[in-house]
């Protein structure tokens, strides 16, 4: 009786170092993984929520860039790295949903591998040509590409990429063709549309924003299925192409094991700052809608994209890797 009594007071103190560690937490700068190039959408919007967070949490959050093969990279890492707290993942569509239709051994599970912790973002793709383009609006853009087939180039961030499938599926739906051109990341593709190597992409809305608005891409449609006051002068595809609908969307996940006390606190802390006019206004300004969810509601809402992206993989004709 006596070694019992003093393992549960061992067993209490153990539970009062953790709580006291997670009522401290963070005690040091944390590591946000980026598996995409600097510059994409979800790094633009990554860095938005980093920097609201480093705030609210009074520690620097430091993004770690970790592009390549699809987003793989950095989610490898992120799922290897150690379950502290001090590892985050800023996840989207490429990598959890559309990965495992195209890679027969992925690195990791996208429902099994990580501690999800909330979405953040829902984000439109946006149609952009280069202002050399003769195409004014939607309508004139299905003629332009009707009559010219596959003269024109698609830019895509690679194949796989958000912004390739995005594309087949336009293509597909509106019964048109375009020669496929895949770039490394979605910072070249979009420079490529700017510089007139590639006539056109269908790209997330934060890669765009500022080059729509200095005019250096002239934006024709957006996938949202309705219009959005975030761009108010840009119609919805849907309007001219009733099928399409295909948008994306950012999260926020952790390393399997984290506890969930951490969890709990960076969740509740992120929440928060979604809701501040800054953080918003910030969001608004790259056309991205804030979105909150609880973990459960994450997950599930991963795996039923996981679902339906395969459609859209098929269409493109992408090989298992």
């Amino acid at each position: 009786m006596k070694r019992f009594v003093q393992w549960l007071c061992v067993a209490a103190l153990a539970g009062i170092s953790v709580a006291a560690t997670a009522q401290n937490y963070p005690t040091k700068p944390i590591r946000m993984i980026m598996p995409n190039a600097p510059g994409s959408a979800n790094d633009t919007l990554g860095r938005i929520v980093a920097a609201h967070l480093s705030d609210a949490l009074g520690q620097q959050i430091v993004i770690d860039n970790r592009a390549g093969a699809g987003g793989l990279l950095g989610m490898e890492i992120g799922k290897n790295s150690a379950p502290d707290g001090y590892t985050l993942v800023a996840a989207s569509t490429a990598a959890m949903s559309i990965a495992p239709h195209i890679y027969k051994n992925l690195p990791y599970d996208p429902i099994k591998d990580f501690e999800f912790i909330s979405l953040y973002a829902a984000t439109p793709n946006v149609l952009v040509v280069n202002p050399n383009v003769p195409a004014k609006n939607m309508k004139e853009w299905v003629e332009w590409v009707k009559a010219t087939g596959k003269s024109l180039n698609m830019a895509s961030a690679g194949a796989g990429s958000q912004s390739h499938l995005t594309g087949v599926a336009l293509l597909s739906d509106a019964g048109l063709q375009s020669t496929h051109v895949p770039y490394k990341g979605g910072g070249a593709s979009v420079a490529a549309v700017v510089a007139g190597e590639s006539q056109w992409t269908i790209t997330p809305a934060p890669a765009v924003m500022g080059l729509i608005k200095s005019g250096r891409l002239r934006a024709l449609g957006q996938s949202l299925p309705q219009r959005t006051p975030l761009l108010p002068d840009v119609p919805s595809i849907t309007e001219f192409i009733p099928k399409f609908n295909y948008s994306g969307w950012n999260g926020l996940l952790a390393p399997k094991g984290t506890s969930k006390a951490t969890l709990a606190k960076l969740r509740t802390t992120l929440l928060d700052v979604m809701k501040k006019p800054a953080f918003v206004e910030q969001f608004a300004v790259q056309g991205a809608q804030v979105v909150a969810s609880t973990p459960d509601e994450f997950r599930e809402f991963v795996r039923q994209e996981i679902e339906s992206s395969g459609t859209v993989v098929r269409a493109a004709g992408l090989k298992v890797e």
